[in-house]
């Protein structure tokens, strides 16, 4: 199985979300996200691994971070194995193998790939060491952005470069900050179990809902304006899918259902812009 294959099906086993769009893009641009996307992936698996102390995943971040920082002619150093292996809990695959996601992406691009990893896994290491600390709505804009924000600039350049589609990139970082946030109000109750809450203080569940919406509201001009093409087919995925998951976790329910993420995404797909 080529890399590209072997990237899709550890893609389809981490996330339903993100499987279906990514798969439906033309083979060049479906390289780099994956690439993007499965890198993101493996730190995150790092930040949020629920063994590991938190001064330990601001070392493997950083050590991460720094490989990507030395990469050269389409080659990476892999220091940062000495560092995994030398840990008593095991890391997920997609987190052993990010040095392969990074190489998933096609030359031209890839550099920009490897930035956006490194300048996030820096992020992450910082947030650890501060046990993700949120006092202020400032404070959540800091986090949202450092996680997702930056992906949404990412994903912008990506664009770019596969076709010349040109975007608003303070809508972009919206997008990724409306998402996160989604994210945090899905998980925010075993955050708790493990002593983190991205909530500032004195904001209820509620709060965190205005939160979102107004920066999906930012996801939808960013939607609105894009082309027809890949861009728009991806985007209109995530951003349906977000929007469905902010409904039922206001009717009380824990997530969408599978069948429910496949009846959004039919309609989506099916619709015209």
């Amino acid at each position: 199985m080529d890399l590209r294959r072997d990237a899709l099906e550890i893609l389809k086993e981490t996330s339903r979300t993100f499987y279906i769009p990514i798969s439906r893009l033309p083979l060049e641009l479906q390289a780099a996200v994956a690439s993007a996307y499965l890198c993101m992936r493996a730190i995150d698996e790092i930040e949020d691994h629920p063994e590991l102390e938190n001064s330990v995943k601001a070392k493997l971040l950083r050590s991460i971070s720094l490989s990507l920082q030395g990469a050269a002619d389409g080659v990476i150093p892999d220091d940062f194995y000495q560092e995994f292996h030398s840990q008593d809990v095991l890391l997920p695959e997609v987190s052993l193998r990010v040095k392969e996601w990074a190489l998933l992406a096609p030359e031209s691009i890839a550099p920009r790939v490897w930035d956006a990893t490194a300048a996030m896994a820096d992020r992450m290491a910082y947030w650890a060491e501060r046990n993700w600390e949120i006092h202020t709505e400032a404070d959540l804009d800091r986090y949202t952005f450092s996680v997702a924000g930056a992906v949404g600039l990412l994903l912008s350049d990506l664009w770019a470069w596969y076709d010349g589609t040109q975007t608003n990139r303070s809508y972009a970082i919206g997008f990724g900050r409306g998402l996160q946030a989604v994210n945090i109000l899905r998980n925010y109750k075993e955050d708790l179990l493990r002593g983190v809450s991205y909530f500032p203080n004195g904001w209820s569940v509620d709060d965190l809902q205005i939160y979102a919406r107004r920066n999906l509201k930012l996801a939808d001009a960013y939607t609105r304006s894009l082309p027809h093409g890949p861009a728009l087919d991806f985007c209109r995925i995530p951003l349906a899918l977000a929007y469905g998951t902010l409904d039922v976790l206001a009717h009380g329910e824990s997530k969408l259902t599978r069948s429910a993420v496949m009846a959004l995404i039919e309609q989506v797909t099916s619709s015209k812009k």
